[in-house]
């Protein structure tokens, strides 16, 4: 199991309010993170980084006894990390009232030998590269998702809407929060790719797939930063891939 990430301010934003974490468990295990914040001031910022602390921490503990054996336990096991971030997060912005109204998205997942399981909030991305394509596994929470599930948008037309950025779910905002959950199953070689919207908002899928299905982790996600940022990078860009 190979793992990688790197994040980066973009070519617009003064702030970076995405966060991510990557952990070695074991040998045969591992959790991902990626969370995008939002609010005022350093609030977003706060958002994401104490959220992907929270949903790593959780799932470390919970997995100290040894990985999860069944797809429910998983699943368990990821809903309670992600009701500990909410929490977490929504505690802070209830007692700090600078943090007031703060949130992020996240993207999680449990990684294990020919298996992966993903949680989902808000509009950050997980994908699949394997037998030579990709495919998204993650369903937006956002107001141009909901657009295209009712046939009024186009995939392609929903990543450049100019509300493309509404989202209809997110984490902290409020006391209790439901997230997506996802198994999928991998094999050998295959890749993980979870990002924020300031990568998936630039790059088609097309074009992911044609800059990490070849060479290191790390080779891709610097082509996948590099690209992202020539072509403007409007927004905070967080990649972190996994290499089954």
């Amino acid at each position: 199991m190979m793992l990688f990430g790197l994040t980066d301010t973009g070519a617009v934003r003064q702030d970076n309010q995405d966060s991510y974490a990557i952990r070695e468990l074991s040998q045969q295990l591992a959790v991902a993170v990626v969370c995008d914040g939002m609010g005022g001031a350093q609030a977003g910022n706060v958002a994401s980084a104490v959220a992907v602390e929270a949903f790593a921490d959780a799932v470390e503990e919970a997995c100290l006894a040894g990985p999860p054996g069944s797809g429910p336990d998983r699943q368990a096991l990821l809903d309670q990390a992600c009701r500990k971030a909410n929490r977490v997060v929504f505690e802070l912005s209830e007692r700090e009232p600078g943090y007031h109204g703060m949130g992020t998205t996240l993207v999680g997942a449990l990684i294990q030998p020919g298996q992966l399981s993903l949680a989902n909030i808000g509009d950050s991305r997980a994908y699949l590269l394997q037998g030579g394509g990709i495919r998204q596994i993650t369903q937006d929470h956002s107001l141009v998702q909901a657009m295209v599930a009712r046939g009024e948008l186009t995939r392609e037309q929903a990543r450049v809407h100019p509300k493309k950025n509404l989202i209809t779910r997110a984490l902290g905002v409020e006391a209790e929060v439901e997230a997506d959950f996802f198994q999928v199953t991998a094999q050998s070689g295959d890749r993980l790719l979870l990002c924020s919207d300031g990568l998936s908002n630039v790059l088609p899928d097309s074009e992911l797939l044609e800059l990490c299905r070849e060479g290191q982790l790390e080779e891709c996600c610097r082509r996948l930063m590099a690209r992202t940022l020539e072509l403007g990078a409007p927004d905070n860009v967080s990649i972190v891939m996994a290499q089954l």
